[in-house]
């Protein structure tokens, strides 16, 4: 009886902000028409932002696994969620977006243990770079950083239409002292990658590397409560999730979806935040559904398919938590500076 062809899976990883969701947006439009995809996406939010991020659509299934660290915290979530989504969607290839904060060892070493090892085929692992990142030294010094690359088959640079040619280069000579080899390293204009790195790409070679002990104290800490798809909030009454862990801080919010937000109000006041504040959400604004999306002090913003409800997640670093308010006075701040009346209010 011949052996059924495994399921190519795609680890496309990289730190916080460095563009991985837009350039897997990027190969979606390039998707082969007679092939069905998954595309599961893990945040280090408790409240979920990028499955919102996704249009919906027959031959891409998109699951969210928002709330710590998928490699990690959720590595038994993704085991699961995996087996359902192979299983129910037989998809023909699976790319994994693991958080900007996840550490690869333990997504790795699931793929390719005894409970997938004859099912899928990891192959090359892509990293995205973002060149501005060499002049964080938080980031550069960053563990999690550090092996995110070091464990990689091929490196994408991004980020290139906000980072100088001076910094592109850095990067590039960077990413070409890294050992061994990376297979190719590649400036990727508006993560747009050609389709011909996912498919034509071979098997992984990435190492084994050894879990950080700040990744491994958190496995046994699961935060599962609650759905991507859960039923709104009341109006007027935001739901608030805040989550402490690798050294970083997130502030979730989630509106009721007939809250509306003044665009320009909402893209000032988070404008207003640290620079080092990266920031992701869906809003329902006056001029429509809107994603916006800030990394680095550069904003973002672009029209959204998304009706279910408006999100907002705020990462930063721990050590600069005290600049921005806490989730409570988040709330009650962007209320004020940006909420409009209900679209029921404005009905009756």
């Amino acid at each position: 009886m011949q052996a059924l062809a495994k399921v190519p899976v795609h680890i496309i990883t990289g730190f916080l902000g460095s563009g991985k969701t837009t350039l897997i947006h990027s190969l979606i439009k390039q998707k082969p028409v007679d092939e069905k995809w998954a595309v599961l996406v893990n945040e280090f939010g408790q409240i979920g932002i990028d499955q919102a991020m996704f249009d919906q659509r027959d031959d891409v299934v998109v699951k969210g696994l928002p709330g710590g660290c998928l490699c990690c915290q959720l590595a038994f979530v993704l085991q699961a969620a995996l087996v359902n989504l192979l299983a129910r969607s037989k998809p023909d290839r699976v790319i994994i977006e693991p958080s900007g904060l996840g550490h690869p060892a333990g997504l790795l070493d699931l793929l390719r243990g005894e409970a997938f090892r004859d099912v899928v085929d990891v192959r090359d692992i892509i990293a995205t770079l973002d060149p501005r990142r060499l002049d964080d030294e938080r980031a550069r010094t960053h563990e999690t950083f550090q092996d995110q690359l070091a464990i990689a088959d091929a490196v994408a640079l991004t980020m290139l239409d906000q980072s100088t040619p001076e910094q592109q280069q850095a990067a590039q000579q960077f990413a070409q002292t890294l050992w061994p080899p990376r297979k190719w390293i590649e400036p990727v204009a508006n993560g747009e990658l050609a389709l011909e790195r996912l498919i034509a790409g071979g098997h992984s070679h990435a190492r084994d590397l050894s879990m950080p002990d700040a990744h491994q104290a958190l496995s046994a800490l699961p935060s599962l409560n609650g759905g991507f798809f859960d039923f709104p909030p009341v109006i007027g009454t935001p739901q608030q999730e805040t989550g402490t862990s690798l050294g970083y801080v997130s502030l979730g919010l989630r509106w009721h979806p007939d809250e509306r937000f003044d665009l320009d109000s909402l893209a000032h006041y988070l404008g207003e935040l640290p620079g080092d504040a990266r920031i992701k959400g869906i809003f329902h604004t006056s001029s429509g559904w809107q994603r916006l999306n800030r990394a680095d002090g550069a904003l973002n913003i672009e029209s959204s398919a998304w009706r279910q409800d408006s999100r907002l997640e705020v990462i930063i670093p721990s050590t600069l938590a005290a600049n921005v308010p806490d989730t409570p006075a988040l709330a009650k701040q962007l209320g004020n500076a940006a909420l409009l009346r209900t679209a029921n209010a404005e009905l009756q």
